[in-house]
């Protein structure tokens, strides 16, 4: 998915999405995050995979700022963005408000989703019912007045096993930007 991509990480944390979008051949990755301990890590997992040539020809860059503010106040394009929050609604009473955060991000992040791009985003908030998360943010990009196109819906990976509802806490949706 990432071939010959610029891609942003929001909310990168150590970097993993951003090691395997190079890895997958992006050519430029940003990795965004509030915390510089964060970013500090994120280098570090990036600089310890240079010796992969995809990961050794792509652009890192980090950016220590507040994704939410940041995300609505660029200007960059990218083909990939990639939104995936710490949990944001860490009590049920916090649903609501979580879900209008999401669909901040949603809203935020198609904006800097350049035409034909994939924006993802995901969700590990066990109070956000995957329905509810994914109707979020076919509103917010509805809203946008963009066109898309959903690709694929994700949750819980065979290694995560879900034996109980409030342990499908993980989803994930990729919507392709036209």
């Amino acid at each position: 998915m990432a071939a010959g991509a610029s891609v942003l990480n929001a909310f990168s944390f150590s970097g993993g999405f951003s090691v395997y979008a190079a890895r997958g051949g992006a050519t430029d990755v940003t990795s965004l995050d509030l915390s510089k301990f964060a970013l500090a890590s994120a280098e570090r997992n990036y600089s310890l995979n240079t010796q992969i040539s995809e990961v050794a020809a792509c652009r890192h860059h980090v950016v220590q700022a507040d994704a939410f503010k940041w995300l609505a106040e660029s200007q960059n394009v990218y083909d990939i963005v990639i939104l995936d929050p710490p949990a944001l609604a860490k009590r049920k009473a916090d649903t609501s408000q979580a879900l209008q955060a999401y669909r901040k991000l949603a809203s935020s992040g198609a904006k800097l989703t350049g035409k034909g791009g994939i924006l993802i985003s995901a969700s590990c908030s066990a109070h956000i019912k995957a329905d509810d998360f994914f109707d979020m943010v076919h509103a917010a990009l509805k809203a946008s007045g963009r066109k898309f196109k959903e690709l694929q819906r994700t949750g819980q990976p065979g290694d995560h096993p879900a034996i109980f509802q409030e342990s499908k806490y993980l989803k994930c949706i990729y919507v392709r930007m036209l």
